[in-house]
C-alpha cells in the first residue's frame, strides 16, 4: 500500500484546490456543501460531455423515428454500464497517479501504449469534426454563415485554456455541462403526454411499422453511452484535481451524478424528437440542420433556437473533453508537462495538441462536400473498436493487486466488469455487421 501512495505527485496535490477544500477547517453542514461542492468534477464532466453533438443528433433522431416507446427506457438503463466504465478509470487514476496510456505501457509494452494514443488521437479528431458541425448548425440558425461560425466555436474553446488553473478550468467545464438541462426544458415544451410517459417505462413498446432498422437504433443508442475518450479525460482529470485513494468515495458520488444526469438529459432528447414522429422524411440521413429546420415549422421558432443552442453547448463542452483527453494521454506518454494547472508557456506541448487538434478539425468542416455521414458512422466504428481492448486492460489493471493494492476490483465486481466487456464486443460486432455486411 505504501508502494501505490508513493506514486502520488505532491506537487500536484499540494497546489489542489480541491485538496484545500477538504482538508479546510470548516465542520458541520458547511464543510458538507464545501465537500459536495468539490467533489463534482471529472465524473460529471466527462458523463455529461458524452452527450455531445452527435449524441444529442442521435437521440433526436430515435425520438423522431420511433417516439418515445422502447428508447426512453432503454437509454436510462444504460446508467450502470456508463458507471461501470467511469468508476475503474476513476479509480485506476485516483490509486495509481498514472494515466490510463501510462500504466499500459509500462504494463504490457510499448505496443499497446502506442496502440491505445494513435487510435485515441484518430478518433478524437473525428470526433471533434462531428462536434464543430453540430455547433455550427446552431449559429447557422441565427443566421450566421458556416465559415464564422466555424471560427466563432473555434476562438471560443481555445480561450478555454486561457483561464488560470486546474480549479478554474474545472468549474467553467460544470458550468457549461449544466446548460445542458436546456433540453429538459425543449422536452417539456413540447407538451409531451405524461401517461405516454409512464407507460413506456413499464412496457417497453415499439411502433410496429418501424421494427425494420431497430437493431441499429439500439446499437446507436448503447454506443452513445460510453466512448473512449471518456476513459482517458476522467482517469487523467481525476489525477489533475488532486484526487487520490482516500477520496474514492466522493469521486463514486460525483461519477454516479454524472451518469444519472446524462441518461435523464439523453431520455430528455429522445422526448424532444418525439414531438417530431411522424412529421419528417428520410429520417434516417437527417442531420443537424434537417433537424432544426423540423422543430422551426413543427413545435415553433423558440424550441427550434433553445435546440440549436443547446446542439452548440453539447458540441462545445465536448469539444473541451476530447481535445483535453488527447492532450493528456499524449503528453504523458511522452514524459511532457501536462497539468492544467500550467500555463502556456510551462507546458507548450500539452496545449499545442489541444489547440492543434481543434485547429485541424475545424479547417475540416470547411472543406467542399465532405461526407459527413460517413464520418458519423465511422467514428462511431472506430469508437467501438477500440473500447474493447481498453476495457480488457482496464479490467485486468483494475483486478491487479500489484497495481491497486486493497483497492482492486473485488470478485463480483470482475464478474460484473467481464460481462460488460463481453456485452460490449458484442455490440462492436453487431455495429460491424450492421455497417458494412448488412447495409
Amino acid at each position: 500500500m505504501n508502494e501505490i501512495n508513493s506514486t502520488v505527485n505532491p506537487g500536484t496535490v499540494g497546489q489542489s484546490k480541491f485538496r484545500q477544500i477538504m482538508e479546510g477547517e470548516k465542520t458541520g453542514w458547511k464543510r458538507f456543501i464545501w465537500a459536495f461542492w468539490a467533489l463534482l468534477g471529472p465524473g460529471l464532466i466527462a458523463t455529461l460531455a458524452n452527450n455531445d453533438a452527435g449524441g444529442v443528433i442521435s437521440y433526436a433522431v430515435t425520438g423522431v423515428q420511433f417516439g418515445i416507446g422502447f428508447f426512453v427506457p432503454l437509454v436510462i438503463c444504460l446508467a450502470p454500464l456508463a458507471y461501470t466504465i467511469q468508476e475503474m478509470s476513476m479509480r485506476l487514476g485516483a490509486v495509481t497517479q498514472e494515466g490510463f496510456s501510462q500504466l499500459a505501457l509500462r504494463h504490457y509494452g510499448h505496443f499497446w501504449g502506442y496502440y491505445h494514443i494513435s487510435t485515441l488521437a484518430f478518433e478524437n479528431l473525428l470526433t471533434l469534426i462531428t462536434e464543430f458541425i453540430g455547433m455550427t448548425a446552431g449559429l447557422i440558425l441565427l443566421g450566421i454563415p458556416l465559415w464564422l461560425g466555424t471560427g466563432i466555436c473555434l476562438a471560443l474553446i481555445v480561450t478555454f485554456v486561457l483561464l488560470t488553473g486546474y480549479w478554474t478550468k474545472e468549474r467553467v467545464a460544470l458550468l457549461v455541462g449544466a446548460l445542458n438541462a436546456i433540453f429538459l426544458i425543449i422536452a417539456a415544451m413540447t407538451h409531451p403526454s405524461m401517461a405516454d410517459i409512464g407507460h413506456s417505462l413499464v412496457a417497453w413498446n415499439l411502433p410496429a411499422a418501424n421494427q425494420d432498422n431497430i437493431t441499429w437504433y439500439v446499437i446507436a443508442t448503447i454506443g452513445n453511452a460510453i466512448a473512449p475518450w471518456m476513459i482517458f479525460f476522467q482517469g487523467s482529470g481525476t489525477i489533475d484535481k488532486g484526487a487520490t485513494s482516500q477520496d474514492l468515495r466522493l469521486c463514486r458520488i460525483d461519477t454516479a451524478i454524472g451518469c444519472i444526469m446524462q441518461v435523464i438529459i439523453a431520455a430528455g432528447i429522445i422526448i424532444c424528437g418525439a414531438a417530431l414522429f411522424g412529421q419528417m422524411q428520410d429520417v434516417g440521413s437527417a442531420g443537424p440542420a434537417d433537424l432544426l429546420n423540423s422543430f422551426d415549422q413543427v413545435v415553433g421558432r423558440w424550441p427550434a433556437i433553445l435546440f440549436g443552442i443547446g446542439l452548440f453547448n453539447a458540441g462545445f463542452l465536448a469539444s473541451i473533453t476530447v481535445s483535453l483527453s488527447s492532450s493528456w494521454s499524449i503528453a504523458e506518454l511522452f514524459g511532457w508537462s501536462k497539468s492544467l494547472n500550467d500555463k502556456i508557456a510551462e507546458a507548450p506541448k500539452f496545449y499545442a495538441i489541444y489547440i492543434g487538434s481543434l485547429v485541424l478539425a475545424a479547417f475540416a468542416v470547411l472543406i467542399p462536400n465532405l461526407p459527413l455521414n460517413f464520418i458519423a458512422v465511422i467514428t462511431q466504428v472506430i469508437g467501438g473498436i477500440l473500447m474493447t481492448p481498453l476495457l480488457i486492460f482496464m479490467v485486468l489493471m483494475t483486478s491487479n493487486e500489484k497495481i491497486m493494492g486493497q483497492y482492486k476490483t473485488k470478485l463480483l465486481g470482475r464478474v460484473w466488469s467481464w460481462a460488460m466487456v463481453a456485452l460490449l464486443i458484442g455490440l462492436t460486432v453487431a455495429t460491424l455487421w450492421n455497417t458494412f455486411l448488412n447495409s
